[in-house]
């Protein structure tokens, strides 16, 4: 039985909670290919003082290297709109699908992925959308340098 999308942002959602009582972002990913999650990944920057390892690029790397043709076929999900970085990421990889957690606090590289040809899903999923108005109310300036804003 294949996963819904809903059943699979809970992985990273889970992610995104484990990096926030880290003391970090609560941003969290998962590599899903066939229905299978084969990695999870949360943003790190503030635990290993990191300038890139936002929850989709530490979630890619937690996948570890794999052939073009698994990427193909992988979704990447995340609990928050993926910025430039992770959009580009996404697009190196040629992961054809993302689905997002929420993008009402942050709206990233949507319109550029689906310009290239990705499959765009948002949830708007509630619990996402909490952890990250508590989140940027409790830390703005942790949140800004995240996004790099002064």
């Amino acid at each position: 039985m294949t996963p819904t999308d809903h059943e699979l942002l809970a992985h990273a959602v889970a992610a995104a909670r484990e990096g926030r009582a880290e003391g970090g972002i609560p941003i969290g990913a998962a590599l899903v290919v066939d229905g299978e999650v084969l990695a999870v990944g949360h943003n790190r920057r503030v635990q290993l003082g990191s300038p890139i390892l936002h929850g989709e690029t530490d979630c890619l790397a937690n996948a570890g290297r794999l052939p073009a043709s698994v990427y193909a076929r992988a979704t990447m999900v995340t609990t928050l709109s993926p910025c430039d970085m992770c959009t580009g990421a996404i697009l190196l990889y040629g992961i054809p699908r993302v689905v997002i957690g929420e993008n009402r606090t942050f709206y990233g590289g949507e319109d550029y992925l689906r310009s290239r040809g990705v499959e765009v899903v948002v949830l708007d999923d509630a619990e996402c959308v909490r952890l990250m108005t508590e989140f940027i109310a409790a830390e703005p300036e942790l949140w800004n340098e995240d996004i790099g804003e002064e």
